[in-house]
């Protein structure tokens, strides 16, 4: 099996988290846009951009950011509507949705950890890990995305309110790994918590006043938030500050995804 020199992951440093979690709110309103402006150029973008970028991240032998994000970004995207897709097409409840995508990630951690015998992302060094990886990824979007549908609708918190859970939420994971919890899977927890939390945010300030949002629409907001995507990225793309490093990232850069001695 070809193993690479380095992870084709970032560090995960706390501009990782906050690009995971505009990634999270693009996806959300760019899919909700395109739903409502055009179906099948929505299906075609989603489902073409995805493959693309998945294409283009797999087949290179190095991380390169702005590579990396453009296909977490189309996954977000993808996501989102695989998502959505069992609501619609067959009305289940979200809450079912939530089980069913909970399910399928527990079972492909479970397959990734007894294959390669870890799930830290600093192992991404060889190409069947990677495709693990970027299984997971979908699948907590996915998770994600039905979670904060569950609580914003099912449950009827709306959306600030769903903001508020997740965001607290989001902290258990850090404050786990402080207290000294693996760091793997804290890791994970809180990667799948962005979703949720990111999307709602982007519904809040999406969605019209009537439904409990700000009324600014999924256009201007999947807009302002490609707007950011491009100036942190290009800023990582020059910097090269979340490429993986030998030495561990000090307390305050939030490294959940540290490997733990057991992996």
């Amino acid at each position: 099996m070809t193993s690479r020199a380095a992870p084709k992951v970032p560090d995960v440093l706390i501009l990782f988290w906050v690009v995971k979690l505009l990634t999270t709110g693009i996806g959300e309103t760019g899919s909700d846009f395109l739903g409502t402006w055009n179906v099948a150029a929505a299906g075609v973008i989603g489902v073409g951009g995805f493959a693309v970028a998945l294409w283009w991240q797999m087949r290179a032998s190095t991380y390169h950011p702005v590579r990396y994000w453009v296909t977490v970004l189309m996954v977000a995207l993808f996501g989102t509507m695989i998502a959505d897709g069992p609501h619609v097409a067959l009305g289940t409840p979200y809450y079912v949705d939530s089980a069913i995508y909970l399910v399928l990630l527990c079972g492909l951690l479970t397959w990734w950890r007894r294959s390669e015998g870890t799930l830290s992302v600093h192992s991404i060094t060889t190409p069947r890990r990677e495709r693990f990886y970027w299984g997971t990824v979908l699948l907590t979007f996915g998770l994600g995305t039905a979670l904060g549908d569950t609580t914003a609708t099912n449950l009827g918190m709306g959306y600030w309110w769903s903001v508020v859970l997740f965001g607290v939420l989001i902290l258990v994971p850090l404050a786990a790994w402080r207290l000294g919890a693996n760091s793997v899977v804290c890791f994970w927890a809180a990667y799948s918590l962005t979703r949720p939390l990111g999307a709602s945010v982007a519904d809040g300030l999406a969605v019209s006043r009537r439904h409990g949002g700000l009324g600014w629409t999924t256009g201007t907001v999947t807009l302002l938030g490609l707007v950011l995507f491009v100036l942190l990225v290009a800023y990582l793309a020059v910097t090269h500050s979340d490429a993986e490093r030998e030495t561990e990232g000090a307390g305050w850069e939030l490294n959940l995804a540290q490997p733990d001695p057991a992996d």
